[in-house]
């Protein structure tokens, strides 16, 4: 039996195509104008997962 894909884990993480899995920087929804230009910044780039988490994670979204 095939398993399902884990439709939370597949709208947060994306898997690029060299198999990196990357996620959005957390608090982008609220309170950014009090944060530091360096913050900003920081926020408006993906951030690649943990080389720990990335076998988990591929399993999750493998049917995705």
């Amino acid at each position: 039996m095939k398993t399902k894909t884990h439709q939370a884990t597949s709208k947060r993480l994306k898997v690029t195509k060299t198999g990196k899995v990357m996620k959005r920087y957390a608090g982008q929804d609220h309170f950014n104008s009090r944060d530091t230009g360096k913050i900003t910044r920081k926020k408006r780039t993906d951030k690649s997962l943990s080389e720990s988490y990335t076998k988990t994670v591929k399993t999750l979204i493998a049917n995705g």
